[in-house]
């Protein structure tokens, strides 16, 4: 598989966690900050419990109404921020669990939301997967028809 090299194109990204994610999530804010990307960390800002469904919820309608922007989400496990983001309407978020898989859900996926798990991740390997994230693109083509399809979905 093949992976646009060279420096990432400059985004807005907004970027949340749960309570699990919070030290993933700060570390991730800082690494993407100092490559030039504009961050807007939605917090929360300490380990106290918080509800993972509402930060999902907060990125999901924050990345819908801001068309060119994209989401992250960290939890323990990155499986509830998913399914949660998932229900906000124009979100495709992608649990990625190494290089390949974040890659290719925005490579055919079109992915516009990564979500990953503190729990299984160190900071080196999630700093991978946010950057492979970042410099792979949408292909189009036939995966656009299924992006298509997936929109259509929401209609239903």
């Amino acid at each position: 598989m093949s992976h646009p090299t060279g420096e990432h194109a400059r985004v807005k990204i907004y970027a949340s966690s749960d309570h699990a994610g919070v030290k993933l999530r700060g570390h991730l804010v800082r690494h993407l900050r100092r490559q030039g990307h504009d961050i807007v960390d939605l917090g929360p800002a300490t380990e106290a419990p918080s509800d993972y469904p509402d930060q999902a919820a907060q990125i999901g309608r924050a990345v819908r109404d801001d068309g060119a922007a994209l989401g992250l989400l960290v939890c323990g496990s990155g499986i509830g921020v998913v399914m949660a983001a998932n229900k906000i309407r124009g979100v495709r978020a992608a649990l990625a669990w190494n290089v390949e898989s974040a890659a290719l859900s925005r490579s055919h996926n079109d992915a516009n939301v990564l979500c990953l798990g503190a729990r299984f991740l160190s900071e080196v390997e999630a700093e991978a997967l946010v950057d492979i994230w970042l410099a792979t693109g949408f292909e189009g083509g036939r995966h656009a028809r299924r992006v298509g399809k997936i929109a259509e979905l929401e209609a239903a």
